[in-house]
């Protein structure tokens, strides 16, 4: 289980935090202005109705007289209720009410006042026993003082201690939401945290075991579609990508070292046979031409990966342009047709022309001539039949393609996808020239320019497609 300390330095603790701070002020006002407003609006209700029994006895005094109010305050005043009513003459004596005594003042003008009063049992509770060694109710009033017609003084107010009361109900209760939000947001917040802490130590702790060297960990991707699931299906695919990247950089290294070794260990036999005592002149000489055309050949080695590096790494040498791709396949096809002739191979072409792309000339061009050297190369003619190699170039909806397809032996279905990878040569003894690296070029070229390289049956044969976005 985390503890406090780990859970506050995390951000999700601290957003998650301010978000409950920031709700509960929010409920907390909410409810506060809830309560005010009711309290505001009880004493509201008790003013209205003072103020409207006060006008009604004052029409009944002027319709009525003296009497009918003094009848209608004595049936009021001996009700149970909050209602507090008090007649007196014009010197100030009681005549009718329900309080015992009130504040000279209240008496003196007229107004609105609040003040502490005792009110006698009798009055308050009709069932109570009527003796002189009854206790008074003490209370707070809120009440308005008249000067009627009759000139009779009346008084009318209302206890305001049960609204007091109410209101203290409904400011306990106010508490007692308030902290159970805060409580709740609490518990909430914190399973949220610990939920979260936990999806993130599982995608920490896969980290930590592909680090130490296992490529083969993914994150764990649940059923709830969320988007830490998002966030795990894109490690994942991004993980898949690096284990291929190493596993092809393993076999990169694997097959450098073996097509390296053989041409490097030749250097330097022929560079030991020429130092040899007694070697003419003639033998020297060969033995600086050969090693000449063995450093070629490594070179030509090194300059393919070099391209194939720099077009997997989308930096090519010179930037992205408009070309005529037309121009371009026109000029590789007639370069080669001749070297197709004398190899007894015919070499066709079907080019649509103004074909215009937005790429790297240079590239382009030399995915071609690996593509049409491949099938020299490797073209092995049947007895009577004749030898053909067709290059094409066409556009095809919003795409672009370019075509080099034979009638030779073709490349089986399961090999297609295996000789497009480096230092990858179907020719098992490996006697013929070259480095493997042909294909890969050709596909890492495809893919710089947002295309692909597909290989196709030619029944009989072999059809190289580049589709290049047009």
């Amino acid at each position: 289980m985390f503890r406090l300390a780990q859970l506050w330095r995390t951000t999700t603790v601290r957003l998650t935090a301010l978000f409950i701070a920031i709700f509960v002020i929010f409920a907390v006002v909410l409810l506060g202005l809830i309560t005010w407003q009711t309290s505001v609006q009880l004493q509201r209700q008790q003013t209205d109705a003072i103020d409207r029994e006060t006008m009604q006895f004052k029409r009944l005094d002027s319709d009525g007289g003296f009497r009918a109010t003094i009848i209608a305050v004595q049936r009021l005043a001996s009700q149970p209720g909050p209602g507090i009513y008090y007649v007196a003459d014009p010197s100030g004596q009681l005549i009718v009410g329900n309080v015992t005594d009130l504040p000279p003042e209240v008496l003196a003008e007229p107004g609105t006042y609040s003040f502490n009063y005792s009110k006698p049992r009798l009055f308050d509770d009709p069932d109570s026993e009527a003796d002189d060694a009854a206790p008074q109710r003490q209370g707070y009033a809120m009440v308005r003082s008249e000067k009627l017609p009759s000139g009779l003084i009346l008084v009318v107010g209302r206890d305001v201690v049960e609204r007091r009361g109410f209101t203290a109900i409904v400011l306990q209760w106010f508490a007692v939401g308030a902290g159970g939000i805060l409580l709740f947001s609490l518990v909430a917040g914190v399973l949220t945290a610990v939920r979260v802490l936990r999806r993130i130590d599982t995608i920490s702790s896969t980290s930590n075991k592909i680090m130490s060297g296992n490529l083969s960990e993914r994150v764990p991707v649940t059923r709830r579609n969320d988007e830490f699931d998002a966030l795990a299906t894109n490690l994942n695919l991004m993980l898949d990508r690096i284990e291929k990247l190493m596993q092809g950089m393993k076999e990169v290294t694997d097959n450098v070292a073996h097509d390296l070794k053989t041409p490097l260990t030749r250097l330097r036999s022929q560079a030991e046979s020429a130092l040899r005592d007694g070697q003419g002149e003639e033998t020297r000489k060969q033995a600086l031409e050969t090693t000449i055309e063995e450093s070629d050949k490594l070179i030509k080695t090194f300059n393919a990966l070099l391209m194939i590096a720099r077009a997997e790494a989308g930096t090519p040498s010179g930037a992205l342009s408009e070309i005529d791709l037309s121009a371009v396949v026109t000029d590789v096809a007639e370069l080669y047709g001749p070297l197709a002739e004398e190899e007894g191979l015919t070499l066709e072409t079907d080019i649509a022309e103004g074909i215009r792309i937005n790429g790297n000339r240079e590239l382009l061009g030399q995915a071609l001539v690996n593509l049409i050297e491949n099938a020299l190369k490797y073209y092995e003619p049947a007895e009577g039949k004749a030898g053909r190699i067709n290059v094409s170039l066409r556009r095809d909806g919003s795409k672009v393609r370019i075509e080099v397809a034979d009638n030779g032996p073709g490349i089986a279905a399961e090999d297609r996808g295996r000789v497009v990878e480096r230092f990858v040569r179907l020719e098992k003894s490996r006697t013929e020239p070259g480095s493997g690296l042909g294909l890969s070029l050709v596909a890492a070229v495809a893919q710089l320019h947002k295309g692909e390289l597909r290989l196709e049956d030619n029944a009989p044969g072999v059809r190289a497609v580049v589709e290049l976005p047009g």
